[in-house]
């Protein structure tokens, strides 16, 4: 049997949404977290994969505290797209209670929750809870290792420092079986790498769209690649995932003109507030320029994206996803459309998801003469039956 036309395609890659999220502080809190909602519901009207909420607690800009609270808002107003905390900061949780507000949400969205773990990015969020930057990824093992066992039906019986469990055991468990899906947020250092392939859990990246900033998170796969084997899981490249700052419009200029509604604010936001060393300069004559050229981001048009993304998949080696982060860089309606651009014309041409439509049209295109004359034959077989009847009446 022969197969379809051209080269065999590669795996997908799914596309989502990374939903700290941005907000300046002239936005009425909530009317934006309103908006967030209904964010996600055109995303899963556009045929998003996912989309992961994060926890914060300071700063001003990134408004969700509880992750799991908006989750269940947003799977009601959804159909298909797949929810994730994105992330939760577990230092500043009890273990018991995080697993068991996962397994219940696992089951209210039919197994469309995901568990996205991480440290808690803010100094200024874990200062509050009177922890020291240096023991947040300490505790987040320690508490990653209970939830982990919990997910899986185990029984945990455990004392550290700052919680204890003593014959812990979910309530009523998952859904999805064995476990939902476990990802573990990874920005610069080796610790995330280290800590999602000690459970073979997905790794997701927050990552500029530089070569630099590639070929360090490619490092750091290969530490994880070496933690999955020693731990007896399998690396997957599908559970992979980039998240970069994307916006797009029809044309670079108008892209740019876009996003000349909010970028200084976030610029401030990422010197003021954000720990990550080099941020964007402020007070730049032209930002979105400056963020074009120094690959901190994707400002332009689809076919932009596209070649960006191609670079990307070559440098890094594949990998399975691209978070958009959500962010009010451009107005309501710019941002929007922005979304509509990857949905449209970036998603279809990355995945090759109209080969067989192509194959079709470019089969039957140069035999149209002959096709023509094929159905007028059948228009004149058509009329003479006709005029058959007609005659015999």
């Amino acid at each position: 049997m022969n197969g379809p036309a051209g080269p065999s395609p590669r795996a997908d890659c799914r596309f989502g949404m990374f939903m700290g999220p941005f907000h300046a502080i002239n936005l009425d809190p909530t009317y934006a977290l309103e908006r967030d909602l209904q964010l996600l519901t055109l995303l899963d009207r556009l045929g998003f994969d996912e989309a992961w909420i994060g926890e914060h607690h300071s700063g001003g800009f990134e408004i969700i505290a509880s992750p799991e609270v908006f989750i269940a808002a947003a799977a009601e107003r959804t159909k298909h797209i797949r929810l994730g905390t994105g992330v939760k900061s577990l230092p500043f949780h009890h273990p018991f209670i995080v697993a068991e507000t996962l397994a219940q949400l696992d089951h209210m969205t039919r197994g469309r929750v995901m568990f996205g773990a991480g440290p808690g990015a803010l100094p200024s969020d874990a200062k509050m809870f009177g922890l020291a930057p240096v023991d947040q990824r300490p505790r987040m093992d320690e508490a990653l290792d209970c939830i982990i066992a919990l997910l899986r039906g185990e029984t945990v019986t455990r004392k550290t420092s700052w919680f204890e469990l003593n014959e812990a055991r979910l309530s009523v468990g998952c859904y999805s079986k064995p476990i939902m899906d476990v990802a573990v947020t990874a920005i610069r250092s080796p610790g995330g790498a280290l800590t999602a392939g000690r459970y073979g859990a997905g790794l997701l990246v927050i990552s500029g769209v530089d070569d630099a900033s590639l070929k360090h998170h490619v490092a750091n796969w290969k530490i994880y690649e070496e933690t999955c084997s020693r731990n007896g899981h399998t690396a997957d490249r599908s559970r992979w995932q980039f998240a970069i700052q994307i916006h797009l419009a029809e044309s670079r200029e108008q892209a740019r003109k876009d996003v000349a509604y909010g970028l200084e604010k976030w610029i401030g936001y990422a010197n003021d507030i954000v720990p990550a060393p080099n941020p964007p300069p402020r007070g730049l004559a032209d930002p979105a320029g400056w963020m074009v050229e120094n690959e901190r981001a994707i400002i332009g048009t689809p076919d932009d994206a596209v070649e960006r993304i191609e670079h990307m998949l070559e440098v890094t080696g594949g990998f399975g996803g691209i978070l958009v982060f959500a962010q009010d860089w451009a107005n309501w309606q710019a941002t929007q459309r922005s979304l509509e651009l990857i949905a449209e014309e970036v998603r279809p041409k990355l995945n090759r998801s109209n080969r067989l439509r192509q194959a079709s049209y470019d089969r039957n295109a140069p035999i149209q003469e002959a096709n023509r004359a094929l159905a007028q034959a059948g228009v004149e077989a058509a009329q003479a039956r006709y005029a058959a009847t007609k005659t015999r009446d």
